[in-house]
């Protein structure tokens, strides 16, 4: 699958991932599932130190199963869910990271938008994910740093592309109140930033 494409989308795109219904702009959530870690697995280990369940946050944009994701590839990047199914394991190549699917949180939900409105910002979401998968904008190391726009980790992505449009997904919701993490948007509050949300 290597080369998915990162042009932008202009309509509202559906799909199902493990029966679960997604349209441009959701966001898939997963989890390391609880494996134990071998050698070399760093972004497995990251995961373990993320508070939680949901370790890593993914865009889903369209058509058909392309999704957005800052990871393990050091970088923002396009890539695919073929035919429906997360196969974490057959998408290693394109990702570098295995995983297990959560759930889909989906951040327009219960807000009260209009149907326009909520058009609207499916597509400006899903086309900034797009335009730093195009760039190929670098992973943010630093946790701490969620306003930059010159690198991104994976939450901090999906928040960045909300937060425009008055929906902010760093809530502190669900995570330790620890004072110097204020800053880090988790996987687990972006999760709980969504009025609705379906587990796997």
């Amino acid at each position: 699958m290597a080369g998915v494409g990162t042009d932008p989308v202009g309509e509202v795109h559906a799909y199902r991932i493990h029966g679960l219904e997604v349209r441009t702009g959701d966001l898939i959530c997963t989890t390391d599932g609880g494996r134990s870690i071998g050698p070399g697995e760093f972004w497995r280990l990251v995961g373990k130190l993320i508070p939680g369940d949901v370790d890593h946050i993914a865009v889903y944009v369209g058509p058909q199963g392309r999704c957005v994701e800052a990871g393990a590839k050091g970088r923002v990047a396009a890539f695919e869910v073929p035919e429906g199914t997360w196969d974490a394991a057959a998408m290693v190549p394109d990702r570098g990271l295995e995983d297990v699917l959560y759930g889909v949180a989906y951040p327009l939900a219960g807000r009260g938008l209009s149907h326009q409105r909520e058009v609207e910002i499916r597509l400006a979401a899903a086309n900034f994910c797009l335009a730093h998968a195009a760039k190929g904008t670098p992973y943010n190391l630093n946790f701490l740093d969620s306003d930059t726009e010159q690198a991104f980790y994976c939450s901090q992505l999906a928040y960045r592309a909300y937060l425009p449009y008055g929906i902010d997904l760093n809530t502190d919701r669900e995570v330790p109140a620890v004072p110097f993490t204020q800053s880090i948007v988790f996987p687990q509050e972006v999760w709980a930033a969504c009025r609705v949300r379906l587990r796997a």
